[in-house]
């Protein structure tokens, strides 16, 4: 018996391989790690004041109702609000007042805290606070770093 395709080479049959090829997704996500390592130091924001030290206790669940609202007074009597387009920025009384007050009337339970520059007279954080009860602030605390 003769075959009839003695001519034809038998063909190898080639399996496509059937795996996802990640070494994009490595790079991407070695360029993503290197982007939020640089820029993580970055969003840092917050004005550089020194707190008076204090026995306190911290105040319990103050975490409960979200980013507290603070105001900041440093050393040259400037004020800070970590609300509003540039928290790094020194703001005005009137500007604090109005930020505040839209603030407190959208979240009436946030919590309120006049952080001061030990520095600052007294009469600076006095003002500061004044503002913040014309704004709405039913209860204003006032920060300080723990004693050693």
């Amino acid at each position: 018996m003769a075959r009839a395709h003695r001519g034809l080479r038998a063909r190898r049959v080639r399996r496509q391989v059937a795996e996802i090829n990640v070494v994009p997704y490595i790079d991407v996500m070695l360029v993503l790690l290197v982007i939020f390592m640089i820029t993580a130091p970055l969003l840092r924001t917050g004005v550089e004041i020194d707190l008076p030290d204090a026995n306190a206790s911290p105040i319990a669940n103050a975490s409960d109702t979200g980013e507290p609202l603070i105001l900041s007074v440093d050393n040259n009597g400037e004020w800070y609000l970590n609300v509003g387009s540039d928290p790094d920025a020194p703001k005005a009384r009137d500007e604090v007042q109005r930020l505040a007050s839209a603030v407190l009337r959208r979240t009436p339970d946030r919590r309120v805290f006049v952080a001061g520059d030990s520095a600052v007279e007294y009469g600076a954080i006095m003002q500061a606070m004044v503002t913040l009860q014309i704004s709405g602030a039913p209860e204003i605390g006032l920060m300080s770093e723990p004693a050693n």
